[in-house]
């Protein structure tokens, strides 16, 4: 029998009890309203309520109330409704989906990326909370009489802004640690891609989060994006490189912390002794999960001239047998593309391609007998450095493959772009692509895996070199960067200054011989 709030089967739409209740969830206290249209069809997903500049500060005021009543809680008492949230994500996963691939468009598989991500992420801090944010001893100026520690208090309240592809790991997925870590949000999620958000909100609070915590504002940018950048103690945004630069300057003068994560051109290097199976199938993921909408894809194709010949053709065969389809379940290879402005882009990119001497290897037209918002997974050769689709990130379902000839070429041609998010080599010599993974310019660099090896290590950071991005999400510093760090030192026994009638010239060898005892005793 299906969730009562679940789709009917075989149904592209959500029961309007299930949206009324999410978006309700929404600061909101105008009558401006937006209609969200599912990718598949293009037809009325949800109405949503819009949020103004008054309705976020309310939001701060709300969301500052509440977060001082929760850094006062300790950790241990933090993390429980996380630890819940694990596995009420499993126990309901079939709803998420649903949610995420009718508010994206995007295939099955690839929504499911997004619940593994959120799941063992919020599992991976909850279990670690206590340890990265307990207060530590750090080794004082003089030992057995300086006595250090390093102490983590939170921001206050996040302002996080996240994007409209992978609205559940880059919104819920950042927002679980900050929340954590002692703070409360303001986040602003993309109006098309709120719904996700507000589901796993409306789970959380069930599940013990208190309400004020996490305040969800939805609406233009140009309205809200100003108040929303005001009111934050930090700052966390993942979109566009453009948007990001933006961002870090209304920041600056207020001297507000700040991670972006942003754009990409990624590259994968196939070298001679790669298995050629292997990397094709791989680059089907690499190239074209989500239909290309993802920051750290695949849009460049360096394969070694020894093995060229034989993977381009292979690669082609399996483009060309990808599953495009609309179902909520997991037949379909490949999704929609979310929005009307990404498949014109992407339209765009292959058209002034081939008009100026690209060669299409395989798909290179929409293809609305499937959906509105549908391209096909497109192969191209005989890119040049003047096409548009050669440097731009295209962020959607392109790959233009490029013939190369010895490491330092492929190295050099790789890192030749202002971006540095991801890469991957594929090799068989898994410690050969280890030295290449190490002189590429990119944040995370997988080895015989196009983004997920490294992506969903969560104890590992991921984010941009370059004009990428700031910061680090994942990890220590996934968590670390929520919080502001506090050093209180005590002196004891013996004061910093010459003792008795000492002078300060007898002190000052005084001190300098313990400088020689020190470094003879590794104390430093």
């Amino acid at each position: 029998m299906a969730s009562p709030t679940a789709p009917a089967q075989g149904e592209r739409t959500l029961p309007e009890a299930l949206t009324s209740r999410l978006t309700s969830h929404i600061v909101s206290s105008g009558a401006a309203t937006a209609t969200i249209d599912t990718p598949f069809t293009g037809e009325p997903l949800a109405t949503v309520p819009l949020s103004d500049a008054g309705d976020v500060r309310r939001a701060y005021e709300r969301a500052r109330e509440a977060q001082r009543a929760w850094a006062a809680l300790p950790v241990r008492e933090r993390v429980k409704p996380f630890l819940r949230l694990t596995d009420a994500l499993v126990a309901r996963r079939a709803e998420l989906l649903d949610v995420l691939q009718l508010e994206t468009g995007k295939a099955r598989r690839h929504a499911t990326e997004e619940f593994l991500d959120v799941a063992l992420c919020s599992l991976y801090y909850a279990r670690r909370a206590g340890r990265l944010l307990r207060p530590r001893r750090r080794q004082g100026m003089m030992p057995g009489l300086t006595r250090v520690q390093e102490l983590r208090h939170p921001k206050g309240v996040v302002g996080l802004v996240s994007p409209w592809n992978y609205p559940f790991s880059l919104g819920p997925g950042d927002i679980v640690p900050a929340l954590m870590a002692g703070n409360a949000v303001v986040h602003k999620p993309d109006t098309q891609t709120c719904l996700s958000s507000l589901w796993v909100r409306d789970l959380l609070v069930d599940l013990g989060l208190p309400p004020g915590l996490w305040q969800i504002v939805v609406g233009d940018p140009s309205e809200i994006g100003d108040p929303l950048v005001e009111g934050a103690d930090y700052l966390a945004f993942t979109g566009s490189t453009r948007a990001g630069k933006a961002i870090a300057e209304t920041v600056a003068p207020r001297l507000v912390g700040y991670s972006l994560e942003l754009g990409g051109k990624n590259p994968m290097i196939v070298m001679a002794d790669a298995d050629v199976e292997r990397a094709a199938r791989g680059a089907i993921r690499a190239c074209f999960a989500n239909a290309g909408q993802l920051c750290i894809s695949t849009e460049r194709l360096y394969v070694h001239e020894d093995v060229y010949d034989r993977f381009v053709p292979r690669l082609v065969e399996l483009v060309e047998g990808v599953r495009l389809g609309t179902g909520l379940d997991f037949d379909a290879d490949m999704g929609s593309l979310t929005h009307a402005r990404q498949l014109d882009a992407v339209t765009r990119h292959v058209e002034q391609a081939v008009k100026e001497g690209a060669t299409v290897l395989a798909g290179g037209k929409p293809r609305p007998d499937v959906g509105p918002l549908f391209y096909e997974p497109t192969v191209l050769a005989d890119v040049t450095t003047d096409m548009e689709v050669c440097a731009d990130e295209t962020f959607g379902p392109v790959v233009a493959v490029y013939r190369y000839r010895d490491e330092d070429e492929v190295v050099d041609r790789a890192n030749d772009t202002p971006y540095g998010l991801n890469a991957s080599v594929w090799t068989r010599n898994v410690a050969a692509g280890r030295r290449v993974a190490a002189r590429l310019q990119a944040g995370t660099v997988n080895v015989n895996d196009g983004y997920g090896a490294a992506y969903a290590s969560h104890d590992a950071p991921m984010g941009g070199m370059k004009q990428s991005g700031v910061g680090r999400r994942h990890g220590a510093e996934g968590m670390l960067r929520f919080t502001e760090v506090q050093t209180v030192a005590s002196q004891h026994l013996m004061d910093l200054e010459p003792l008795g009638g000492l002078g300060y010239e007898k002190f000052a060898d005084l001190m300098a011989g313990g400088v020689k005892i020190m470094k003879w005793l590794r104390i430093k």
